[in-house]
């Protein structure tokens, strides 16, 4: 069974660093992209970090670009999201997704597209990361 699970969320100051982990099984993670989605309270899920793990590229939303680091582990399957200097507007449930996006498929039709979360093909359960000012 594929699974995705993420740990690390947790309660911080603003300023304050955590580090998240996307735990994968069940598919082979070096074909996959993997990307970090947060759902702030009242609003949809929007991607925050991506990695492609054929190529190591990453991606960021531009709200957190140089507070955040995306980094994949292919020894133990696990990403991770290292979070610095966050915001009170980062708080949310953080998700990761997988999207199959082999060499192949990059050398073919370049990077992805990085689409909505309901287009990635396996989503697991959140961690919650809460910031107060």
């Amino acid at each position: 069974d594929v699974q995705l699970q993420a740990s690390g969320g947790g309660s911080v100051q603003a300023g304050g660093s955590l580090r998240l982990s996307c735990a994968a099984s069940g598919f082979i993670f070096d074909d996959y992209a993997i990307g970090w989605f947060r759902q702030a309270p009242g609003k949809g899920r929007a991607r925050v970090a991506c990695i492609v793990n054929s190529d190591g590229s990453t991606y960021y939303t531009d709200s957190v670009k140089s507070r955040f680091t995306i980094s994949s582990d292919s020894d133990k399957n696990t990403v991770h999201l290292q979070m610095d200097s966050l915001k009170p507007e980062d708080t949310g449930v953080y998700y990761c997704a997988a999207d199959y996006y082999p060499r192949k498929r990059l050398a073919t039709f370049g990077p992805p597209r990085l689409g909505p979360w309901y287009e990635y093909d396996y989503f697991g359960r959140g961690t919650l990361v809460t910031v107060s000012s």
